[in-house]
């Protein structure tokens, strides 16, 4: 009898047969390890590559409207959308303005005291709608404007930075619409070609351009925006209250 047995123990040669293994097994998984590491480095570059291709997209200028359009659609977000969407509709460049998204509280005698010099088109040429709560909804809102009208094409005027999300929801919305026509707003203080440099607007690009992606994927499983479980469940806690002028409410669905 060995020495140890008579303790209770013994050495075995067990522990030299493992080393192989566990040498084996932690070249695995530094393997595991080192691939999973490459593919979020590749996923991180796509995505940062992506965002300065979506950056590059964002206009930095203003410019003068590309054709004309048989309506045009303002998103709220931002005073100076609504007075630009005024100002096309006066200079003739469409027949109707559609102002989606408006606050409940905001009526056309507020959005006209605000722009007294366009008073007269604000009576005559105006349709706000009180139902959309997102993006989606405006798409939504603006399908069902144009078919009321019986228009094919549109302009539509939104900030510079959610102009590329708005037309991916409106090419949902709008599969077989003539032309759409962009006109970005480029928001005082807000410089895309300078992000880097400005905190606030860094962060808000990357919002949007995530925002875009979600919209952009989205969009490719969903056949009908009226349908969206993403716009139902973005629209929870918002309120539903609908509130149509009169105007709009004649015209036929």
């Amino acid at each position: 009898m060995r020495p140890s047995q008579a303790f209770g123990w013994a050495w075995t040669d067990a522990p030299s047969r493992m080393v192989p293994a566990l040498r084996a097994s932690a070249r695995v998984s530094r393997r595991t390890v080192g691939a999973a590491l490459t593919v979020a480095g590749l996923g991180g570059a796509m995505l940062f590559g992506g965002f300065l291709a979506f950056v590059a997209c964002v206009e930095r200028d203003e410019r003068p409207l590309d054709g004309q359009a048989d309506g045009i659609v303002a998103l709220t977000g931002g005073a100076q959308r609504i007075g630009d969407a005024i100002d096309l509709l006066a200079s003739g460049y469409g027949k109707r303005l559609l102002i989606t998204g408006v606050n409940e509280r905001t009526s056309r005698d507020e959005i006209a005291r605000l722009n007294p010099s366009q008073r007269h088109w604000i009576e005559c040429c105006v349709d706000l709608d009180y139902r959309a709560r997102n993006t989606i909804g405006n798409a939504i809102e603006t399908r069902r404007w144009m078919r009321v009208h019986r228009f094919s094409t549109v302009a539509v005027v939104t900030s510079n930075y959610h102009m590329p999300r708005t037309l991916v929801e409106l090419d949902h919305a709008l599969p077989g619409i003539e032309r759409v026509v962009p006109y970005p707003v480029v928001t005082e203080g807000f410089d895309a070609g300078r992000w880097w440099q400005h905190p606030a607007s860094a962060r808000l690009l990357v919002s949007e351009y995530l925002k875009f992606l979600v919209a952009w994927v989205r969009t490719r499983f969903e056949e009908d925006p009226e349908r969206s479980r993403a716009a139902i469940l973005m629209g929870r806690g918002k309120p539903t209250k609908v509130v149509i002028e009169p105007r709009l409410m004649r015209a036929r669905p």
